[in-house]
């Protein structure tokens, strides 16, 4: 399997060297050339692992056999509690497929507790012995899962920027508190989108990338826009699938849709991938909360970034440049040449507008919708109440756009994040009063709903803050070049 750029098909590169690059020269993203196609009925009775190698055996073709099977049994085992792929009914024709059982407690653990094996992997495959530096602009949960996936490893080093102010007290104290000396993590001013454009400019400066070499270490990111992130995160699909097929949730062949809470539209698009690969999904439905671009893009067929930016209670999901929605231009319009255009009438003016024929296209496989703060909170009041089920701000949003989008298919949401991550929303959702100390607001919610808070949440108060800097946008490449 070989990988070209959306923005120039001349490029092309093995999955090793895609997962080693991340970025594509010129801002362009890796792509697979084919989608492979899945032998369902062999698969439907695979263990979490056994099912993530046969996923990703077809499109890392140049790693061993043996390796992907080593790789999968040890990331996918005791490190979620047996809980992988883990799938729930809520109510009559909606499911919650819950990937927060993580070491992080959030979704991003399915590709960052395995990337980091394939980037070492992908490494001893090229030859190459320089040293290894991630860069990583985060909403949140990437951080964190990065951090906590890298940390510690030979001949790799990691430098994670997050919008300061602009994640839960949780999801900061996750990141600063990381132990391992081979990270960093620095607050940015501004937003999510101030962050993760100050990193790809990073990557597309030359003089960067020469000053490093000199220094014998080159640069790699472990954001969605890396394939090594994408790719593992296909598998729960298919997953998802086999088991409620399994529950007579649904019959063999027949479609399920599946709604995802989507900021910068990798998780959702690993769904798209699984449905070329031929798993039956009927609708994609994106949400997003009050920061709607993708809503009207999938609606209008024009992306306008050139909006208000809301801070939310689903602050992962606060995102204004969705950076995977590239990858499916590309699939969708098979033009390179388009994409490039596109993508510079967005980096120009802010906003491009994509040909009738793409939209339709797009429009056959995904559905959109938005939720606000208030009917997040009224949607986490309500699954509690009225099903018991206890969901997270960025799930909340999922469960209140899927009602809007329902078929006569299941309903699966990708439940992305513990509630615990975000205590004193989910608390005030329920009608309490919340506490100011998130780890107060933690004990308030076990009391309220008799479910306890992961482990690793409750000690992070204890342990000592390591890093405190905070850095405008245009010091990023400073901060690469340390």
């Amino acid at each position: 399997m070989q990988y070209q750029s959306t923005r120039d098909s001349r490029i092309r590169v093995s999955a090793s060297e895609a997962i080693v690059r991340g970025l594509a020269p010129q801002s362009g993203l890796f792509v697979p050339e084919a989608f492979p196609q899945a032998d369902l009925a062999a698969w439907k009775n695979l263990s979490y692992p056994e099912l993530a190698q046969r996923v990703l055996a077809g499109y890392l073709t140049d790693y061993q056999e043996q390796f992907l099977e080593q790789a999968t049994t040890s990331t996918y085992g005791d490190a979620f509690g047996g809980k992988a792929g883990y799938t729930r009914k809520v109510h009559d024709g909606v499911y919650a497929l819950e990937l927060w059982h993580g070491p992080t407690c959030a979704f991003k653990d399915y590709a960052l507790q395995l990337m980091p094996k394939l980037l070492v992997e992908a490494k001893h495959n090229l030859g190459r012995t320089e040293k290894t530096r991630i860069l990583v602009a985060t909403s949140g949960d990437t951080g964190k899962a990065a951090l906590a996936g890298y940390a510690g490893l030979d001949g790799i080093e990691i430098s994670v920027f997050y919008p300061d102010a602009g994640t839960s007290e949780i999801q900061r104290l996750q990141m600063v508190t990381q132990t391992g000396e081979n990270v960093r993590v620095y607050a940015v001013e501004g937003n999510f989108d101030d962050a993760q454009t100050g990193v790809k400019r990073v990557f597309a400066d030359a003089s960067v990338a020469d000053a490093l070499e000199r220094r014998d270490i080159r640069l790699s990111s472990a954001n969605s826009i890396n394939w090594g992130r994408l790719a593992p995160q296909i598998v729960y699909y298919f997953y998802a699938y086999f088991r409620l097929v399994e529950q007579g949730a649904v019959a063999w062949g027949h479609p399920v849709d599946f709604c995802v809470p989507t900021g910068n539209f990798g998780d959702i698009l690993a769904g798209y991938y699984a449905k070329r690969m031929g798993l039956p999904v009927g609708k994609l439905v994106c949400a997003s909360n009050k920061n709607n671009v993708l809503t009207d893009f999938l609606r209008t067929g024009t992306y306008d970034a050139r909006r208000t930016f809301y801070k939310t209670t689903s602050p992962s999901m606060d995102i204004l440049i969705s950076s995977n929605l590239e990858r499916l231009l590309y699939h969708v319009s098979e033009s390179c040449e388009k994409v490039a255009g596109w993508m510079k009438d967005l980096a120009e003016t802010g906003t491009y507008t994509v040909d009738a024929d793409t939209l339709a296209k797009i429009q056959q496989n995904f559905a959109a919708g938005y939720a606000d703060d208030m009917q997040g909170a009224a949607e986490i009041h309500d699954r509690f109440v009225q099903d018991g089920y206890l969901c997270d701000t960025h799930t909340a949003v999922a469960f209140c756009v899927a009602e809007n989008n329902r078929s006569e298919a299941p309903m699966v949401v990708l439940s992305t994040a513990s509630p615990f991550k975000f205590p004193r929303d989910v608390l005030a959702a329920l009608g309490e009063q919340a506490p100011e100390s998130d780890f107060a607001a933690m004990k308030c919610l076990t009391e309220k709903t008799k479910q306890q808070a992961p482990a690793s949440l409750c000690v992070l108060d204890s342990l000592p803050v390591r890093f405190s800097e905070k850095i405008r946008p245009e010091e990023i490449r400073a901060a690469a070049l340390r």
